[in-house]
C-alpha cells in the first residue's frame, strides 16, 4: 500500500498556504468558494479555507518538505528516536558502573549472600552455580580496579553523548548529523560482528541489521561522500522538491521556471 506522505503529514500538522506577489501565480493558487476564499496547500496541493499563512515573492515561499523528501525526513526521525533512546540506556549503564565502582564491597557481600542462599536450590535442580558462566563473569568484575571502572563509565558516557547528538541532529535533518551517524555507526560494525562470533543472540542480530541498513540508507539517500552525485545532486533534488513548490502547486511546468 503506497503511503501519501504529503496528505498524511497535512492531516497531522495542518496545511501550509502562501500568497505569492506574482499575480499569475496568485490567481492559480486561490479559489473562491461559498464559504470564503481557499488557498492551495504547498505540501499536498489541496485547497484549504482561510487566509494564507504567509505572503511574498514566490522565490521566498517556505521550504516545505514533500514527497520523497518528506518520506526521508520521517525515516530520519525514526532513526533519531532510536539513537536517542539508545543513548539514554547507555547513560543509565554508565551510572550503574559508576555506582558499582563506589559500592563494590557492599555489592560483593550482597552477591555472596545471595549466591549462598541460591546454591542449595540450584543444586536441587542439578545446576552448579560455582561453575556458571554468568556467576563467573560477575565475580570477575569485583576484581576490577576503581580506576578501570571509572574509565568504563567515562567511555560509556562518551558513547551515549555521540548517540544523543546524532539523535538531535537527525531529528533536525542536519547534514553533519548524517555524516556523524554513518561514520560512528560504521566504526562500531566490526565490534558488533565480533560479538556475534562470540555469542549469537536475536538482539545482537537485530542491532547489527538496523545499523547496517541505517548506514546504507543514509549514505545513499542523502548522497553522502559523493555517492549518487554527492552534495550537488542532493541540493538539486531539494530545489526541485522545495523551491518550486509554488510553481508546481500552480501547475506551472518546471522548464518554465528555468526559462
Amino acid at each position: 500500500m503506497k503511503i501519501d506522505w504529503d496528505r498524511r503529514t497535512c492531516a497531522r500538522r495542518g496545511h501550509i498556504t502562501y500568497l505569492p506577489h506574482e499575480e499569475h501565480l496568485r490567481n492559480k493558487l486561490r479559489a473562491g468558494t461559498a464559504l470564503g476564499e481557499a488557498w492551495r496547500c504547498l505540501r499536498c496541493g489541496d485547497f484549504a479555507l482561510g487566509a494564507p499563512h504567509g505572503s511574498g515573492p514566490a522565490a521566498d515561499a517556505p521550504l516545505v518538505p514533500r514527497g520523497k523528501v518528506l518520506r526521508d525526513l520521517f525515516l530520519l526521525r525514526f532513526l533519531a528516536v532510536e539513537r536517542a533512546v539508545r543513548g539514554v540506556f547507555i547513560v543509565l549503564a554508565a551510572f550503574g558502573v559508576w555506582q558499582f565502582s563506589n559500592r563494590k564491597d557492599a555489592v560483593r557481600r550482597f552477591f555472596d549472600e545471595y549466591i549462598a542462599v541460591l546454591r542449595p536450590v540450584a543444586r536441587h535442580f542439578n545446576y552448579d552455580l560455582d561453575h556458571s558462566p554468568v556467576v563467573g563473569t560477575i565475580q570477575k568484575t569485583f576484581g576490577y580496579q576503581h580506576s578501570t571502572l571509572m574509565l568504563v563509565a567515562g567511555a560509556l558516557l562518551a558513547y551515549a553523548l555521540i548517540e544523543i547528538v546524532e539523535g538531535v541532529g537527525l531529528w533536525r535533518a542536519k547534514r553533519w548529523a548524517e555524516y556523524l551517524t554513518v561514520v560512528a555507526t560504521a566504526a562500531f560494525l566490526p565490534l558488533e560482528i565480533y560479538e556475534l562470533t562470540e555469542k549469537v543472540s536475536w538482539l545482537k542480530i537485530a542491532t547489527l541489521v538496523i545499523n547496517v541498513l541505517a548506514v546504507l540508507y543514509i549514505a545513499l539517500a542523502k548522497r553522502l561522500f559523493g555517492l549518487r552525485g554527492g552534495r550537488k545532486a542532493f541540493d538539486e533534488e531539494r530545489h526541485s522538491a522545495s523551491l518550486m513548490e509554488v510553481e508546481i502547486s500552480a501547475g506551472v511546468p518546471a522548464a518554465a521556471h528555468h526559462g
